[in-house]
């Protein structure tokens, strides 16, 4: 048993065994294909599959299986590692993975998930536009009813409720899809990779001190909420709080209170914000696709919006005789996110040592490296490793792209099980009467405030100002 083993270091060590073991894909293996899917689905039947085609005799129900097996293992040894008790973990585990895996595949109903450019491949009418991130929410309510309404079932799963070495792990693996994601937008033109980096160092600066100072001198709030809401707002929500409030110590409860409500007002941007882009700026494509990434603040509801968008803005446009080529738009909007998801470990950084030296410095003594090192987040080295390994070797030997991004495809379906178990496992440490006591209410109408009030708009500028008059080239014949 490894002494002084904390959470923080065993999300490094699991997140980097799930992606090292994805890398077989690089020499022809396939380690990791029996891992269980989720599509958006109409039949429940049709839910479930593994990640490869080539485990598809196994089935769904055995996929999904092999895949608790698999992780009930692994977090086992790791409970070990912590000096928890292994079996009570592995019962409580148990509960955890199913009731959180339940609830993504919920979260998944096509009436429920299925954007409005998925919808005519579906054979649906409507539905409710919320992305397959739904089952975050659904996980967070069940949680929240498990926390507060069944507390002798809380009780015993207790060893596992473990939200941050969840969303820890998970946002390690994250790293290594966002590396493929930023080598694949070297294809876009130099310009606008560029134009997209110092997009959101302008908006992030503006972002960010504004929000913090609302939350503070207006709604009264500690810095331990202040500064994980205005990284959420300002960066990319879940991994952003996170990983701000690892940096400065704040607990669990408040990152991912700040999560999800980035989540569900991401959902509400997503609704609106494609077709008025499609009114106001079908002659500014790629403004459009920019503003996207810089005010939906979800990866997924962002990527979402912008291949909504596209998709409204090139009917408009070619009714009007214009005929862009497909893909610039939405690569706008994924190399604005991809910038901003990098900034996160950055941040994390610098919030360490201003921690540190500045808002809790130890009375007569100057902060030093050890302290600061202390007190940053370890996984977020964890993050960059992967993120830095893949993108290295992507641009490097571009022909391996497409092996990286199945690759990283399967370690991101791990990804997506630990944020679901975050969200689960977040509901049932929460307690609703002192949330509301710490002021969840009043979190809401500062984000409510911060984002319809000028985040919008200020992303809205900051994407006219760098990408004004740049468009897409047109399909030839």
């Amino acid at each position: 048993m490894k002494k002084g083993m904390t959470e923080d270091w065993l999300a490094v060590y699991i997140g980097l065994l799930i992606f090292a073991l994805s890398l077989a894909g690089f020499f022809g293996g396939d380690l990791l294909g029996w891992a269980v899917t989720t599509s958006v689905w109409t039949s429940v039947s049709k839910a479930l599959a593994p990640a490869s085609k080539a485990y598809a005799a196994l089935g769904g129900v055995a996929s999904l299986l092999a895949t608790y097996v698999f992780l009930l293992a692994l977090l086992t040894l790791g409970a070990k590692a912590l000096r928890l008790e292994p079996l009570r973990f592995a019962k409580g585990f148990t509960f955890v993975f199913f009731a959180g895996y339940l609830s993504w595949i919920a979260g998944s109903w096509a009436y429920i998930a299925a954007t409005a450019d998925k919808r005519a491949a579906l054979g649906i009418g409507w539905s409710l536009n919320l992305t397959n991130e739904a089952g975050f929410i659904v996980a967070l309510l069940a949680g929240l009813f498990v926390g507060n309404f069944v507390p002798y079932a809380s009780s015993r799963i207790k060893e596992a409720i473990r939200p941050e070495l969840y969303v820890k792990t998970g946002i390690v693996i994250l790293g290594g899809m966002l590396g493929i994601t930023a080598a694949e937008q070297t294809a876009l033109a130099t310009s606008m990779m560029f134009h997209g980096l110092c997009a959101i160092v302008a908006a992030y600066l503006i972002y960010w001190a504004v929000v913090y100072y609302v939350a503070r001198q207006y709604f009264g709030f500690s810095r331990e909420w202040a500064a994980p809401l205005a990284s959420g707002i300002s960066i990319c929500g879940v991994s952003a709080a996170i990983a701000t409030g690892s940096a400065i110590k704040a607990r669990p409860v408040v990152p991912v209170m700040v999560s999800s409500l980035v989540v569900i007002f991401a959902v509400v941007e997503l609704l609106l914000l494609p077709f008025v882009a499609q009114a106001f700026l079908y002659r500014e494509p790629l403004v459009a696709g920019a503003w996207m990434g810089l005010a939906v603040k979800t990866d997924g509801a962002a990527v979402t919006s912008g291949a909504i968008a596209e998709a409204l803005i090139r009917a408009k446009a070619a009714a009007n005789g214009s005929l862009y080529q497909p893909g610039w738009i939405l690569g706008a909007s994924t190399t604005v996110k991809v910038f901003i998801d990098v900034f996160i470990g950055v941040w994390a950084f610098v919030l360490a040592w201003i921690w540190s030296a500045k808002i809790e410095p130890k009375p007569g003594e100057k902060v030093r490296a050890f302290e600061i090192w202390e007190r940053f987040p370890k996984f977020v080295l964890g993050y960059l490793a992967t993120f830095v390994l893949i993108l290295a070797v992507a641009v490097a030997a571009p022909v391996l792209i497409p092996k990286a991004k199945s690759a990283m495809g399967q370690a991101n379906v791990f990804r997506g099980i630990f944020f679901v178990m975050t969200f689960f496992t977040s509901g049932v440490v929460s307690d609703f009467r002192r949330l509301w006591e710490e002021g969840i209410g009043k979190l809401a109408v500062v984000y409510v405030l911060c984002l319809f009030g000028f985040i919008i708009w200020v992303g809205l500028a900051i994407s006219w100002i760098f990408f004004h008059g740049v468009r897409p080239p047109l399909i030839q014949g």
